[in-house]
């Protein structure tokens, strides 16, 4: 540690990138770049979350928007998944026991239509083959024999009956309500009018003989019923026995075929009783195929449709196992759904209305979603996790939009899922999931951290040059010379804010190479240079610095209030960043202290109003830790001070300020005026140690140019911490002015280098009995301070003594803030 400020060299300002460590002219000259840089750590991570079998190590993404996250993912997946084997194939059939709980088959790959496919030209055959098998001759020979077998029994036993009847004097009578027994008198049958106008005596005797006929025509129209029946199951055992040796020739093809596999196997038996039973279905066909009959109004419609193979994952084209990125994790999207048609007016389904989701499409392979948008929709992430929790995927009908007509419900066969899942979001929605739901922690138990930047190595420099190429012939842009390439190496350490890091946030990178080729065009330029990459950063900065401007041009019309010459007690520049969507830009900020005797301590006006954040407010309390424990080691202190930042509307965050804001209670304190040609930026400790902040660059940039809009007189500067050095990428006019002498940039390591350079008075050392020398802005200070503790201790003893009773004696109470 040294005892003065350092003022810092042009060359340690920035980082220039020297084009002549690159061995090519052009990027035509350099490989295309086939590995992922600056993302060791991540793709460590993905390559052992994707290689380890066990269960719940699926793989959470994470770092911020356009650190190459989803770029990485996709080229590890897709180089990954060539080399893996395809996945199975899986079909939907009808459950001929319960329709509502369709059967899923599963079938290797590009089998499922084939098996599809031939059970379409299946249903074909025998829509032909069964009428035709129920033409034949020999079908109706053997059929007509069981008719004329049961007609011969029926009249055998009715002539029987009809001789009995009528040697009793009665007759067979058909009526509306069947035959009836009826009395003949002269051989007419009489009405039931004229049977009631006969003598009372004739109608004895036929009721003698009535009553025992009409239970002898019971008995054989009972016997006839049977008789029916019997021929009846005889026309259905005929119609089974030609129907199974119809489909049988059909179906032993299919399961020879299909053989190796147990589900189709089983399927096809049903396939088969289920044909035979309903062969009705069949016998009916007179058109050809091309024209159909017309629906029915049935559950489903056709009754073929019962014999379809629905297959909701088909990979007889893929290659590898399967990569799905999901854009739009909707329920339905990640589930499957469940489609519905109107029919006569109501909404029926069946098991061809089964649509696969991508967890479906993935199964066997990968599966990636945004994290973000995943959680953005109901029931999404918790479809996502039963899925991996259960390893199987169950397809639903969650539809909040399904009006109360829909009847039919299904609840297909959940199909058993084995995939990796990848998520992809920022450090926010990794950090909530992980708090708040105790299954993320099960099932995504690798964290693949992208990072911000990486090290500047000539390595990682030359994979830039290789990236630049890659993406100029990706993009057919014009190629870039080793300076453009050195060009954007620098802006790479310049968003990082680092001059031995560079970014990996490429999205930044490859703006700037699109657009530097379009200045290079627009030049005439058969090559990027340099000054095309300078020419597109300098339009990037141009087009979002309409703020920073206003506010600028408010300094220099004295709207707001800042000084870049003369001295003001108790006044300092302190400096703030902005941040505006993808812009951010440092300004100045007029910073004020007064102190007066009192107890309230240091009171800060912007924390008074609500106006700041909890680490500024920190930075205030720490510094009444700095002034107790340096100036109130003989007599407490005896303090109050205010605080502000001038002319602020807006909330205030971070501690970067706090050094600014002692040194104006210092100059209020000693009375000794401060350089206003300076800026002051960073934080203190209690023990004044002055410790690195963020955006010093920016920071250095917007006092410089408030500076220069108004003429640089060669003493203006900016103070910053010695640690934030390195993070020093400035624009190339603020180290030129700095070459030139026209600006200057110290750097700090404790408060008391700050306070001797903006004061030009030294800031002194104490001996040791805690005194400073004379002169020194620390004497000052400490002297004024006790100057304020014996004139409060001396108007309390006033007071006191006024206050007390006759001949008492009073004691003066300390007072500490």
């Amino acid at each position: 540690m040294t005892d003065k400020a350092r003022e810092l060299t042009p060359d340690e300002l920035t980082f220039v990138c020297d084009p002549d460590q690159f061995q090519f002219e052009t990027t035509n000259d350099l490989p295309d770049l086939h590995k992922i840089i600056g993302q060791d750590r991540a793709v460590r991570a993905i390559d052992f979350g994707v290689e380890i079998p066990s269960y719940g190590f699926n793989i959470y993404a994470m770092g911020p928007a356009g650190t190459g996250k989803s770029t990485t993912v996709r080229r590890f997946l897709d180089r990954k998944a060539s080399q893996e084997p395809i996945p199975d194939d899986w079909c939907y059939v009808n459950n001929f026991v319960d329709p509502k709980r369709p059967r899923a088959i599963r079938l290797p790959p590009g089998h499922g239509n084939r098996l599809r496919s031939d059970m379409v030209e299946f249903i074909r055959d025998l829509r032909r083959a069964i009428p035709t098998a129920f033409d034949s001759d020999d079908y109706r020979r053997r059929a007509e024999a069981i008719v004329r077998e049961m007609e011969g029994a029926r009249n055998e036993v009715l002539k029987k009956l009809d001789a009995e009847v009528s040697r009793r004097g009665f007759a067979l009578a058909q009526t509306a309500m069947g035959l009836v027994v009826a009395p003949v008198v002269d051989g007419q049958v009489l009405s039931a009018e004229q049977y009631a106008q006969l003598p009372d005596e004739v109608r004895e005797r036929f009721e003698v003989h009535r009553q025992d006929l009409q239970h002898k025509l019971d008995h054989a129209m009972r016997e006839v019923r049977g008789m029916e029946k019997k021929a009846k199951e005889k026309i259905r055992a005929l119609n089974r026995e030609v129907a199974n040796f119809v489909v049988g020739d059909y179906i032993d093809e299919l399961k020879e075929k299909y053989a190796a596999f147990d589900e189709v196997i089983e399927y096809l038996q049903e396939v088969q009783n289920h044909v035979v039973e309903n062969v009705a279905d069949f016998r009916q066909e007179t058109e050809t195929e091309e024209s159909p009959p017309p629906p029915s109004p049935d559950r489903s419609g056709d009754p073929f449709t019962q014999y379809q193979v629905n297959v909701i994952v088909d990979h007889s084209r893929s290659e590898g196992a399967p990569v799905i990125y999901e854009t739009n994790p909707t329920y339905r999207n990640l589930a499957g759904r469940i489609e519905h048609e109107a029919r006569f007016g109501v909404l029926t389904t069946d098991f061809t209305h089964i649509r696969a989701g991508c967890l479906h499409r993935a199964n066997g392979g990968y599966l990636v979603v945004n994290a973000r948008d995943l959680l953005s929709y109901p029931f999404a992430w918790d479809a996502l996790k039963r899925a991996i929790k259960n390893q199987e995927i169950r397809t639903e009908m969650m539809d909040e939009a399904m009006p109360a007509t829909a009847t039919v419900a299904l609840e297909p066969e959940p199909i058993p899922f084995k995939a990796k899942v990848i998520l992809i979001g920022d450090a926010a929605t990794y950090y909530m999931l992980h708090n708040l739901d105790e299954d993320f922690r099960k099932f995504f138990k690798v964290r693949a951290d992208f990072g911000y930047m990486m090290d500047r190595s000539p390595e990682a420099m030359q994979n830039y040059a290789e990236f630049i190429a890659s993406r100029v012939r990706a993009d057919e842009l014009l190629p870039f010379d080793r300076t453009a390439v050195a060009r954007v190496i620098e802006f790479g350490a310049r968003v990082v804010e680092d001059k031995e890091k560079l970014v990996t946030r490429f999205a930044d990178v490859v703006e700037v190479i699109q657009e530097a080729s379009y200045w290079a065009g627009q030049n005439g330029n058969q090559v990027v240079t340099a000054a095309d990459v300078g020419r597109a950063i300098e339009e990037r900065r141009y087009r979002a610095s309409y703020l920073e401007e206003r506010i600028r041009e408010r300094i220099l019309e004295g709207t707001i209030r800042i000084q870049t010459a003369g001295k003001a007690v108790g006044q300092v520049n302190g400096l703030s960043v902005l941040s505006m969507a993808d812009y951010e830009f440092g300004t100045p900020s007029r910073i004020s202290a007064r102190t007066y005797m009192g107890k309230g301590g240091v009171v800060a006006i912007d924390r008074e109003v609500n106006l700041t954040g909890n680490i500024h407010n920190k930075g205030v309390l720490i510094l009444q830790g700095y002034l107790g424990g340096k100036y109130a080691g003989k007599k407490p202190l005896s303090l109050s001070a205010s605080l502000t930042f001038e002319q602020n509307y807006e909330r205030i965050e971070g501690d970067s300020a706090s050094s600014a804001e002692l040194y104006v209670l210092l100059s209020s304190l000693s009375g000794l005026p401060i350089r206003q040609d300076l800026a002051v930026t960073g934080s203190v400790d209690q023990q004044g140690r002055v410790q690195a902040i963020g955006g010093a660059t920016p920071k250095i940039e917007g006092f410089f140019d408030v500076c220069r809009a108004r003429g640089l007189t060669g003493t203006q500067g900016v103070i910053i911490p010695a640690a934030n050095v390195r993070h020093l990428v400035l624009r190339d006019d603020v180290v030129q002015a700095v070459r030139e002498g026209k600006f200057h940039i110290y750097a700090i390591e404790t408060v008391d280098q700050g306070i001797e350079l903006l004061t030009g008075v030294p800031a002194g050392e104490a001996d040791a009995e805690g005194n400073y020398p004379e002169g020194t802005v620390n004497y000052l200070v400490q002297q004024k301070l006790l100057e304020m503790a014996e004139e409060k201790t001396s108007k309390e003893e006033d007071n006191h003594g006024e206050n007390d009773p006759p001949d008492s004696r009073g004691e003066q109470a300390e007072s500490v803030f």
